[in-house]
């Protein structure tokens, strides 16, 4: 689940966002909660002049958990930031809170796509974008933009998502569980 930024949230968020697990793949680096606050309200002041869009990712409790955001957005394109605590990885939200906001992106504000720069250490974020069906590697397709990442020393790879290839993708799986639910109703 997500909701927009809020300044309520950011006593937890920066105690998640500490951790060492987190902290070095963090976009927005807060060293202090009062700098982490200075930061989110920016992002929230960012979001009213349409360069960001973000959004605090919480647990089925309503708990605060992480963060997502579309940053430098320009010209119905952008890059996509998440962290997750370290208490939630590998529990599902990292996927939940991406098709929640890519959903958000695509069909309610006016975003085509969606870049993802992952450092190339950083080995768990690299397979977990590989693993999504309407990812794909841009390192050659969209070359000046990842030389522009990597311009003063190769640490990115670039990923993308195309808004065409994200509703496909979600028309197929519709059509599919609706697919499964007609066979379902013949053999009762």
């Amino acid at each position: 689940m997500l909701k927009k930024r809020d300044l309520n949230d950011c006593h937890v968020l920066f105690n998640l966002m500490a951790h060492p697990d987190v902290f070095p793949f963090v976009r927005q680096k807060a060293d202090s909660l009062e700098e982490f606050m200075f930061l989110t309200k920016q992002t929230i002041e960012e979001e009213e002049r349409g360069e960001t869009i973000s959004r605090t990712i919480l647990d089925e409790w309503y708990n605060p958990i992480g963060a997502i955001s579309l940053y430098d957005v320009q010209d119905g394109c952008g890059f996509l930031g998440t962290w997750l605590g370290q208490p939630y990885f590998g529990k599902g939200y990292n996927k939940l809170a991406k098709e929640s906001f890519l959903s958000e992106l695509f069909y309610e504000k006016d975003i085509q796509t969606v870049f993802m720069r992952i450092r190339k250490n950083n080995i768990r974020s690299q397979k977990a974008a590989e693993k999504i069906p309407y990812v794909t590697l841009a390192n050659e397709s969209r070359a000046d933009i990842y030389e522009q990442l990597n311009r003063e020393r190769d640490l990115y790879n670039l990923y993308q998502i195309e808004k065409d290839n994200y509703m496909l993708h979600q028309l197929r799986n519709q059509n599919h569980v609706e697919g499964y639910e007609e066979d379902q109703l013949k053999e009762a």
